[in-house]
Order: C-alpha cells, then sequence, then structure tokens
C-alpha cells in the first residue's frame, strides 16, 4: 500500500485549498484514513479522519466547520476553507488497518503555507 499526497500551496488567509492522498495497492474502503499536520517546531497533530466501513468523520476542535474530509474508492481528499496563517504547516495522510489509532500507512507531505 501507498499513499500519494498532493495539493498544498501558498494561498491567502481566508482562501480555500483540497488535498489529496491517493492509495494504490488496496482499496481506501478498508481503512482509516487520517489527515495530519506538522508545522515547523511542533508536534504532529491529528486533523480529521474518516472511518473505514462507516465512513463517519470526526475532526480536531481547531478545524472544526472549516476543514471536511470525504474520499471515494480509491482516494482521499481533505477540503479546507477559510484557511488561517496558524493553519500553514506540512500536511500528511495515513491509513490504519483497524482504525485503532495506529496508522499502517503515511503519505508524503504537502506543504500548506498561508500568508496574511
Amino acid at each position: 500500500v501507498q499513499l500519494q499526497a498532493s495539493g498544498g500551496g501558498l494561498v491567502q488567509a481566508g482562501s480555500s485549498l483540497e488535498l489529496s492522498c491517493a492509495m494504490s495497492g488496496g482499496p481506501l474502503s478498508s481503512y482509516t484514513l487520517g489527515w495530519f499536520r506538522q508545522a515547523a517546531g511542533k508536534e504532529r497533530e491529528l486533523v480529521g479522519r474518516s472511518r473505514r466501513i462507516t465512513g463517519s468523520t470526526d475532526y480536531a476542535d481547531f478545524v472544526k466547520g472549516r476543514f471536511t474530509s470525504y474520499r471515494n474508492s480509491a482516494t482521499g481528499f481533505l477540503h479546507m476553507n477559510s484557511l488561517e496563517p496558524e493553519d500553514t504547516a506540512v500536511y500528511y495522510c495515513a491509513a490504519s488497518v483497524f482504525g485503532n489509532g495506529n496508522w499502517d500507512y503515511w503519505g508524503q507531505g504537502t506543504q500548506v503555507t498561508v500568508s496574511s
């Protein structure tokens, strides 16, 4: 299984951006898909996830109402609205086989920079 994240870029505050995470080697529906981010000098944090089988989603408080995660059979998406400079980070996608908080596969990061 491999994950390929893409879609990052430089945007102004208030803008929207959509990240993609393409999975190869397995049906995405079999995995819980998580989105993480790591800002410079900070620890990596969970942004949101969509669970295997049910597809239910949950998000960190700091993105609730602004970010939405969805997926099709092979690609996961993170749609980000009302971006803030504090959202600047490297964003990663990850897949969990059992949805138990252990992340088995990681994509490479994609940089999101939000200017004020």
